[in-house]
């Protein structure tokens, strides 16, 4: 949890622990089937339509009758000047065939163990200006629009992998228990992409490449309210983000920088030689070396105007990148009162030499006395 707390309210902790619960207990139960809404697909999706014209689009985790992703690109199938939609569901997706309307679609059903694909090339207007409800249920109504998979609908299957070869952009929230090899998938493809994940991907070794080399970034919202399949709702506030390859505007809007460099208020860390940034606000116009910077600032990032070295998170950074350890360093709360803990719990987190009295710290033998800062991202100005 260390990964999200800097910064935030107790308020804000609270809510953010509620919601890590919500996913880590998802993730147990093998049921990370959280649903997009609507809104929050058509809110995102609007910054991206000149990417879709003439483009085959993919929904490979996506229930044709009720997934809001597949909704959203027939309702907008002509307007976006679409050349084909596909949707996969995987068969053990707990929305699947749940519609009594879908059994009345297919000829002979679905067996368990099948998948089921929609794959249009067109979406006829009734009234000829717009797609409507009335008009979606019609073609998912007609035969041969939805059809039954020979295998379960995995997008790792072959059969999945074939239609993932067919598409230009994929759009769609994947199982957050699978946001690894999903991801890999897509580059080893090297397909264009707008997918949902949970933030905490940031940090992952095998992700934070791709953000690092500038072959993934940020979308522009966070979507924070989520369907799930008994029909209830759960709230993921700041703990879902849209990732993206495709180039937006967000990603060439300058930071505006206005304070400067002064050793005082931008302290080196003991352990790191890069400076310690606590709010992306506060970047200094004028250092050019090293900073560590709250996690955040990925929102703001612009590859003209800084580069991303690193992150303090284990696997995201060269070993030599860290100056020393604090096995041997007892900690104590901000009382004096000692925690129980050894500084081996720090993992590699950047750590200042201080005690502000407000909160944790480490102390060894010798008097030396340090602090967390939680996980950082290193970045440094471009000239």
């Amino acid at each position: 949890c260390g990964v999200l707390l800097c910064g935030f309210t107790s308020n804000d902790i609270k809510a953010i622990l509620l919601s890590i619960g919500n996913l880590l207990n998802a993730k147990t139960q093998k049921n990370d089937e959280f649903y997009t809404q609507y809104e929050d697909i058509q809110t995102e999706l609007n910054h991206y339509e000149k990417h879709f014209k003439g483009k085959t689009v993919l929904c490979n985790c996506d229930d044709p009758f009720e997934s809001n992703f597949c909704k959203f690109f027939l309702r907008n199938f002509n307007y976006l000047g679409l050349k084909r939609l596909i949707c996969t569901s995987y068969n053990s997706s707990a929305f699947a065939g749940t519609e009594l309307s879908f059994f009345d679609l297919m000829e002979d059903g679905i067996e368990d163990e099948h998948g089921y694909v929609l794959d249009v090339s067109s979406v006829p207007m009734k009234n000829g200006r717009g797609v409507s409800d009335e008009d979606i249920d019609k073609l998912l109504r007609s035969k041969k629009v939805v059809k039954e998979l020979k295998g379960n609908g995995d997008f790792r299957s072959a059969e999945c992998i074939e239609y993932l070869k067919q598409a230009d952009i994929v759009v769609t929230n994947p199982p957050f228990s699978l946001f690894r090899e999903y991801v890999a998938t897509l580059i080893e493809y090297k397909k264009d992409f707008i997918i949902l994940g949970n933030k905490n991907s940031i940090a992952y070794k095998e992700f934070f490449p791709l953000l690092k080399e500038n072959k993934v970034w940020i979308g522009y919202y966070s979507p924070s309210i989520f369907n799930t399949p008994n029909g209830m709702t759960k709230q993921v506030q700041g703990l879902c983000r849209w990732f993206t390859n495709l180039d937006i505007d967000k990603r060439h809007e300058e930071l505006v920088l206005y304070k400067h460099y002064s050793p005082e208020e931008y302290p080196t860390y003991d352990n790191y030689d890069a400076i310690n940034v606590d709010k992306v606000s506060d970047i200094p116009m004028d250092y050019d070396g090293l900073m560590g910077v709250p996690i955040t600032f990925l929102d703001k990032f612009n590859p003209k105007q800084f580069e991303i070295v690193a992150s303090s998170q284990t696997g995201c950074h060269p070993d030599e990148m860290v100056l020393r350890k604090y096995k041997d360093y007892k900690g104590y709360n901000a009382d004096g009162t000692s925690n129980g803990r050894t500084g081996s719990t720090c993992g590699n987190n950047p750590m200042l030499a201080k005690n502000d009295g407000k909160h944790a710290y480490y102390r060894n033998e010798a008097g030396h006395t340090v602090q967390s800062t939680f996980n950082k991202i290193f970045i440094r100005r471009k000239q």
